[in-house]
């Protein structure tokens, strides 16, 4: 090794992306929601009355901003990718990108969650950069295993106001996108999911107590009556033995005296 060798540096290991500083941020604003209780669909079964809290999160800076919004399930885990909805706004460039690249995976489905998050998205975004361009992107294929299930995707993304184009006769590669911000729609079922206030959850809470109580106060009485039955039933049962013995004890005394 000669000494010009020995004198050039190491190849250097090129350094670890560093994760974004609002990559991991709890929520913050903690809001209830009510999932209406709706009749069985034949694809994903029950569908009773629910809650669920909604988490959000909100950060700016002079080149970014950020709202994060969580779906959390009273008794049940999910992944760290579900029920989790994020859109940027990059000010450089005046874009706003709405979840990421492998689309807003929602448990439970079917109920009104995915529109929800995604309307208020929207609204949060219309609100401050109307102007903004939407930054679209392509529709995963593997994630869709039907034509109905195509169908109820593209009709999702329409009703927000997004463009869906294919590329293709198969309809295998579609992309989708909008002209801006302004021309998306924050909309969602308001009769499917509801947003409850403190005072309102207050008073279901009061209410579902006061029908509680209510409800004890009529099985008490039932009880109690049917208590009531019971002993009225073996009182009856008594007498009943008492004459059937009776009537024994004459028909055999009827007929000792008949054959005496």
């Amino acid at each position: 090794m000669t000494d010009t060798d020995a004198q050039q540096p190491a190849d250097e290991v090129p350094a670890a992306p560093q994760p974004h500083p609002w990559q991991d941020l709890p929520a913050e604003q903690l809001r209830l929601l009510r999932l209406a209780p709706l009749p069985t669909d034949r694809h994903t079964g029950a569908r009773p009355l629910r809650f669920v809290q909604l988490g959000r999160t909100e950060r700016h800076s002079p080149e970014q901003s950020l709202l994060r919004l969580s779906i959390d399930l009273p008794g049940q885990r999910v992944r760290r990718e579900q029920n989790v909805l994020e859109i940027w706004a990059d000010h450089r460039s005046r874009e706003v990108r709405f979840g990421a690249d492998k689309g807003l995976q929602i448990e439970p489905v079917n109920r009104g969650i995915g529109r929800f998050l995604m309307a208020q998205g929207i609204l949060w975004a219309r609100q401050r950069w109307p102007n903004y361009q939407v930054e679209g992107g392509a529709l995963a294929v593997k994630d869709i295993l039907s034509d109905d299930a195509r169908l109820r995707r593209d009709h999702f993304l329409r009703a927000l106001g997004f463009e869906v184009e294919y590329q293709d006769l198969l309809q295998l590669k579609a992309t989708y996108g909008a002209k801006s911000v302004s021309a998306l729609v924050g909309e969602w079922n308001r009769e499917r999911l509801q947003q409850v206030e403190p005072l309102e959850a207050g008073a279901m809470l009061q209410q579902a107590d006061q029908s509680l109580h209510e409800q004890e106060v009529k099985i008490g009485k039932l009880e109690r009556k049917i208590e009531l039955l019971k002993r009225e039933d073996s009182s009856l049962r008594f007498t009943i033995g008492c004459l059937v013995t009776l009537a024994l004890f004459q028909a055999g005394l009827l007929i000792w005296i008949a054959t005496r």
